[in-house]
């Protein structure tokens, strides 16, 4: 579909576009921001005008012709590029969530480049060579800009064009649609157990094969491994298999764990998807190959359920009907040595789930920042910093700077916000609480917590 669009509308579109004016009056610039922090206004400027309530039926009109029938009809002609300039000159910008949604799936320079124009000219900004779908999405999070009406319809007939797979994600619940985009692979929906089975996507593993610490020679002690231990029970979940497989679904101490891993917020987490509410089965948790700020979206492939990865609770689907949330446990990052000196009888994943790969992302395709979209970042630490969170018994979100708690701790001092106190593990740290109970932390970069928990206390402060 992307590169139908860009062989039939890139001439059309562009010439289109040369008549449009780039520059909008000063008076749809202007807006009172005293809502927005002030990093925000200085990174990205003052916010446009929006305006409330209704499109008008005319470009109610346009945004279908553009967006929905182009989609469904694979085709983009006069009809499409007529639609596209009149969204343009309607000055909504609610509207660039559309247009940056399609942006996302486009090939073509031309038409990239010409989407790239009409997002710019509906935020009242002006545009040159360098404009891509990330900067729009980027500017469209930081000013907080509200979601045209009717949005979930155009944006589920521009995704689900794409992968048909979505038709059963992109449903109504409890989700920021706008917050979500493509991160470029496609959806896992493989039934349970089928870990050996090939697909075109992040393949998730499920009952992973293990072996024990004295049979994984293949292992370096310097590697970083994922440690998590319930009921006596401790396992391994190597870095480098996790950021293949990126979502493992165990069972470890006589509990079933779903385990994202997310590349993009060096987050790994653990939930238990077991013990649920009455009438709920086990979850299968997938990955959708969609992201949130950066942040991956899984779901249960039986129920196709949506979850927020970060915070484990379903936000679409009967599973989201049903108020399913999911209790964490505590994942502590580490590496291989550390880990299997303090836990000698630990397992670990066999080296065969790694499909052969041997690759860092953190180490190298995300050096110089997140390579998706993440809108503003709260300023007080960098987007990368390693923290720890917890969230307290009160409800309030914590984050550790893992660099100065690890200190700390080596030098004796006690870390504690509430009723959460930080404790070492195996080279790694944890959250407990005074009687020593796991309180289901984990490490993630900055940008991330801080993004899902806004409200985030920050130790040190």
């Amino acid at each position: 579909m992307a590169s139908a669009l860009g062989s039939r509308s890139r001439n059309l579109l562009v010439a289109s576009l040369v008549a449009l004016s780039l520059f909008w009056p000063d008076a749809l610039r202007a807006q009172e921001a005293a809502a927005l922090p002030s990093h925000v206004i200085e990174e990205y400027g003052e916010p446009p005008v929006v305006p409330q309530g209704p499109l008008p039926e005319a470009l109610r009109t346009a945004v279908d012709v553009a967006f929905v029938e182009s989609m469904v009809e694979s085709v983009w002609g006069s009809d499409q590029t007529a639609a596209l300039e009149e969204i343009a000159e309607s000055g909504d910008p609610r509207l660039a969530w559309i247009v940056s949604d399609l942006m996302r799936f486009v090939t073509d320079n031309g038409l990239h480049a010409a989407l790239a124009n009409v997002a710019f000219t509906l935020l009242g900004k002006e545009s040159d060579v360098e404009l891509h779908w990330g900067a729009v999405t980027d500017h469209l999070i930081a000013w907080d800009i509200p979601a045209p009406p009717d949005y979930l319809r155009a944006k589920r007939a521009i995704f689900t064009s794409i992968i048909p797979g979505w038709d059963k994600i992109f449903v109504e619940g409890d989700i920021d649609w706008r917050h979500v985009s493509w991160g470029g692979v496609l959806i896992d929906d493989r039934a349970y157990d089928t870990t050996d089975e090939l697909c075109n996507c992040i393949p998730a593993a499920d009952n992973p094969e293990v072996s024990s610490a004295e049979e994984a020679t293949w292992l370096k002690d310097e590697d970083i491994v994922f440690g998590i231990g319930v009921n006596g029970e401790y396992r391994a979940y190597p870095r480098r298999i996790m950021e293949v497989r990126e979502m493992v679904n165990d069972t470890l101490g006589g509990r079933h764990l779903g385990i994202p891993y997310c590349t993009l917020c060096g987050a790994a987490q653990a939930y238990y998807t077991d013990q649920l509410p009455e009438g709920i089965e086990r979850p299968v948790l997938r990955t959708s190959g969609l992201l949130i700020r950066s942040n991956k979206v899984m779901y249960d492939v039986n129920t196709y359920s949506v979850f927020d990865t970060f915070l484990g609770n379903a936000v679409t689907g009967p599973l989201a009907e049903k108020g399913l949330q999911l209790e964490q446990a505590s994942v502590v990052t580490t590496d291989w040595g550390t880990w299997k000196k303090a836990h000698p009888e630990t397992t670990v994943l066999v080296e065969a789930l790694a499909l052969g790969r041997d690759f860092d992302f953190r180490n190298g395709r995300d050096a110089n920042g997140p390579i998706f979209p993440i809108g503003d970042v709260d300023p007080r630490l960098p987007v990368h910093e390693d923290v720890i969170g917890a969230v307290t018994a009160s409800g309030k979100p914590v984050a550790f700077q893992r660099s100065k708690a690890l200190v700390a701790l080596r030098n004796g001092e006690e870390i504690a916000y509430e009723n959460v106190r930080l404790a070492l593990e195996a080279g790694g740290i944890k959250a407990v609480g005074a009687d020593g109970s796991d309180l289901g932390s984990h490490e993630a970069f900055w940008f991330a917590w801080s993004q899902f928990h806004p409200e985030t206390a920050l130790w040190p402060e």
